[in-house]
């Protein structure tokens, strides 16, 4: 009886230090949304979502990724990526990025955009 009441004591002792979870902490982050919603890239390929030169995201056609992230700086890369469907091959690509500024609580939304060196991101609205 002695070991369980002890046990219970300690359990409730343990949850007291752990902080409690807080909606204000949202607001420590950015929300990045980038879409392919529109059919500008007319390909059947999937194309992976490159933040900081690692590979955080997929999207396919008609598809969103979103992320949160802290605020400062990201470069955002988009490559074509070898898949299923013929012609995903890997190839010669842009390897160029795009550096985003986020700011604390602030959604911002791109859509995929083919540009004259490859994808690209363009601003989008939020549509709500």
């Amino acid at each position: 009886m002695f070991r369980a009441t002890a046990g219970v004591v300690g359990l409730l002792g343990a949850l007291a230090m752990v902080p409690p979870a807080s909606a204000e902490d949202n607001a420590q982050y950015s929300v990045l949304i980038i879409s392919r919603e529109r059919l500008e890239v007319a390909t059947s390929c999937e194309i992976g979502v490159y933040l900081n030169d690692q590979l955080s995201g997929r999207v396919f056609q008609e598809q969103s990724t979103s992320f949160n992230l802290p605020p400062g700086p990201v470069d955002v890369r988009l490559r074509l990526l070898p898949g299923q469907a013929p012609g995903c091959g890997a190839g010669v690509e842009d390897q160029r990025s795009t550096r985003l500024v986020l700011h604390a609580g602030q959604i911002n939304k791109y859509r995929i955009a083919l540009g004259q060196n490859g994808l690209q991101l363009k601003r989008a609205d939020l549509g709500y």
